[in-house]
């Protein structure tokens, strides 16, 4: 079966086409700024603009007529509303429009599936590092149950807001990862920042509100800042995720979401599984970022689970969690 994945759940939007565990084409456009955030409705704006060049651009690129396509899946939960509605609405139109089957994918789940389908982990724990999102989280009894998460805000929109104050636009970790290797380079010291481990979860808004404070002060570069914040926030995060491998007694680790693009996160987490003896996974950054391959496949398990909905009542859900949605197909 030929699917379609639309995702729109921040600032991308994407359109792929999906084969037989094949990705045929993964095509995105993501707002973006030189400076300040996002405003969740000029970035909605941005998706209405380009919806349908990028989806009609998808279906070029697999070689694919929208007579071909099977299935129709979007991005449902969870979000900003505003681009969320986005692609439920094109969506729904183009599921009545060919006649064909529709189902609504939640975002996260989504994507812990590519990060299995990309990688040879079987039975990992994951770490989910995204923007609005930052969760530990392993399958059991029918559900991703997180393990360690945010008690506050995501790692990606806590480094977006550190960018923010440091004048260097949106999305900002691109720029912090340049900036702290830059640091490495030139043997910067390590700053002393709040480390917030409680328990298994995580927190950041201590750890900004000094920043801005160090950021106002000008007594420190931005090499020296970024490289610290890295240090220190990723290893937190490693350190929840090796804690959940001995609870879960895992061997494996599997990196979703944005941040785990960036090269100082994942060579952390291979250096703690090489210590434990176990193995760490990264899928291309393609498929780390948000993209609509991984709507796409986790909508065909979707609908080979639970069939598909009615275009009247196919909606959106900005604070469905991780653990709110059944996954049999495990």
């Amino acid at each position: 079966m030929i699917v379609l994945g639309i995702e729109s759940t921040a600032h991308t939007f994407g359109a792929a086409i999906f084969k037989e565990e094949r990705v045929l084409a993964n095509v995105k456009t993501a707002f973006s700024t030189k400076t300040g955030g996002m405003v969740p409705a000029r970035v909605a704006d941005h998706h209405i603009e380009i919806c349908d060049e990028i989806v009609r651009q998808a279906c070029d690129d697999a070689r694919v007529s929208p007579k071909d396509i099977g299935l129709v899946a979007y991005s449902r939960s969870p979000g900003l509303g505003h681009t969320l509605r986005v692609g439920a609405t094109l969506a729904r139109s183009l599921a009545l429009l060919l006649k064909k089957p529709l189902v609504g994918v939640n975002h996260c789940i989504a994507h812990l599936e590519i990060g299995r389908l990309m990688t040879p982990a079987e039975d990992p724990v994951m770490l989910y590092a995204s923007g609005a999102n930052t969760q530990v989280v392993a399958y059991e009894a029918g559900r991703y149950r997180i393990f360690g998460e945010t008690l506050d805000i995501g790692v990606g929109n806590f480094l977006d807001g550190f960018g923010r104050a440091l004048g260097l636009g949106f999305p900002a970790g691109p720029a912090i990862e340049r900036l702290a290797k830059k640091g490495a380079a030139q043997n910067v010291a390590l700053l002393e920042l709040p480390y917030s481990v409680k328990g298994m979860d995580v927190s950041f808004g201590g750890m900004l509100t000094k920043l801005k404070t160090m950021i106002r002060s000008k007594k420190y570069s931005k090499e020296q800042l970024c490289f610290s914040v890295q240090e220190i926030v990723f290893a937190m995060l490693v350190e929840v995720t090796e804690r959940a491998m001995a609870h879960c007694d895992k061997k494996e680790v599997v990196l979703g979401g944005g941040v785990a693009c960036n090269k100082r996160l994942q060579e952390m987490c291979s250096s703690m599984c090489k210590e434990r003896k176990a193995k760490s996974h990264a899928p291309r950054n393609e498929f780390l970022v948000d993209n609509a391959a991984m709507i796409a496949w986790t909508g065909l398990r979707v609908y080979h689970q639970s069939g598909a909905v009615k275009p009247e009542q196919a909606g959106i859900d900005p604070y469905e969690r991780t653990d709110d949605v059944e996954v049999n197909h495990y």
